[in-house]
């Protein structure tokens, strides 16, 4: 029996993770502290497109303004 073969994904690697290794997510908050991503954001950035990067960075542009007004 053959295995149905895995769709093929075009992983972007032209945008950069903002990544800072500092990775800290707290049961009531739903944004890591570190890079301002969503638990989602940082879980599917290797598989995102590149479009769907650049507005979760957009995302994390308008939190970290958020954060510091």
């Amino acid at each position: 029996m053959r295995r149905r073969a895995r769709p093929v994904r075009n992983i972007d690697h032209s945008i950069v993770s903002p990544c800072v290794k500092v990775c800290q997510f707290k049961k009531d908050e739903l944004v890591c502290k570190g890079c301002y991503r969503s638990q989602d954001e940082v879980r599917n950035w290797m598989i995102m497109s590149k479009e769907d990067k650049l507005k979760s960075l957009a995302q994390v542009a308008l939190r970290q303004a958020n954060e510091q007004a």
